[in-house]
């Protein structure tokens, strides 16, 4: 081989090594890429995500954040139920049901035995107790029974009936109940019960004709002048209070018989009863005075003598000592924070 043959063999490998050095640079200095030889395995089996799985993580992802949401809120005190005369049973949600799916399981009858009994949601926009209504979520729920009434405490026919329909209601928007127990719970309504027994007053004195007889026509015209109108039950007319759907401050009552028949001016009547009930008005409208005032004015209208209910007549010195008694009667009331006039107890004393 010659010279020259040699040195052109020498330049070409030369040249060739130059030339792999170079892509080999280029190929480490550029991005770097996945090898062919893992790329199948690596990719075998996935999916690309669909529109509805993204749906359905989103919808998930909202009612989980809607319970959250509701917990947080500042929670406003319901209207209806109440710790203080009410048994509570507590609801939990995986997921926020609509007003409307929870409207249509509520129980028919909002009653346990002689108690009545309400099922609350929370909203999950207001934070606020309510019943159902159409068009909200509700993130959780509560259901309440009253521990006792002047039907007396509830019992344990009566608590198991409240179970009974609040079961039904969670199973029907799938919901987990929480109970207390029911020997705690018949306990606890005794013990109020008795406080409430001890500590009820209505008080009551009857109008009787001293001579002649009236006719209901006579009765009504003189009450109207005294601030009575006619209640919503025949033979019962009220001394409204100032407080728009709060319990009358007084009633005078009379035969139901006489306040049916056609011609007012055609009865009869020679006894009327007028009536305080305590616990329903609050002490700083003055009921009692009220109550002693009007009997009063109409015994001296309708000329009648003022009488407890054995006959016997009432003087001043007798209506001193009722507010004496009375004073203790709303100290001990204020005392349970059961205020006289107050929610709860207007609906103990009912």
């Amino acid at each position: 081989m010659t010279l020259t043959a040699l040195l052109a063999i020498l330049g070409g490998l030369v040249l060739a090594g130059v030339i792999a050095h170079g892509a080999w640079s280029a190929r480490k200095a550029g991005p770097r890429r996945a090898d062919p030889a893992i790329e199948p395995q690596m990719g075998e089996g996935r999916q690309e995500p669909s529109l509805g799985d993204a749906r359905e993580a989103v919808a998930s992802e909202l009612d989980n954040t809607l319970p959250a949401a509701a917990r947080l809120l500042p929670r406003k005190p319901s209207a209806r139920i109440d710790a203080l005369i009410d048994v509570i049973a507590t609801l939990s949600l995986e997921a926020p049901v609509s007003g409307e799916m929870a409207a249509a399981q509520m129980p028919p009858s909002r009653r346990a035995g002689t108690k009545p009994f309400h099922i609350e949601g929370l909203n999950t926009e207001s934070g606020e107790w309510e019943l159902p209504l159409p068009g909200q979520r509700y993130g959780e729920f509560q259901a309440g029974v009253q521990l006792a009434n002047r039907s007396g405490a509830l019992n344990e026919i009566e608590y198991s009936e409240f179970v009974q329909k609040v079961q039904a209601f969670a199973d029907g928007i799938n919901a987990s109940v929480d109970f207390p127990d029911m020997l705690e719970v018949v306990a606890r309504a005794r013990e109020l019960d008795q406080f409430a027994s001890a500590h009820d007053a209505q008080l009551a004195v009857l109008l009787r004709a001293r001579d002649a007889a009236w006719t209901l026509g006579f009765v009504q015209q003189l009450a109207l002048r005294h601030g009575f109108v006619p209640g919503a039950i025949p033979g019962r007319l009220v001394l409204s209070a100032d407080e728009e759907g709060a319990p009358p401050i007084l009633t005078l009552s009379f035969e139901s018989q006489a306040a049916l028949a056609e011609d007012p001016q055609a009865s009869s009547l020679r006894e009327l009863t007028l009536a305080l009930d305590v616990p329903q008005t609050p002490e700083s409208q003055e009921p009692f005075a009220a109550w002693q005032e009007a009997a009063r004015g109409l015994a001296r209208d309708i000329e009648a003598d003022i009488c407890d209910d054995r006959s016997q007549i009432l003087n001043l010195h007798a209506f001193a000592a009722i507010d004496q008694e009375l004073g203790t009667l709303y100290r001990a009331l204020a005392s349970r924070d059961l205020a006289a006039g107050s929610a709860v107890a207007r609906r103990l004393f009912s």
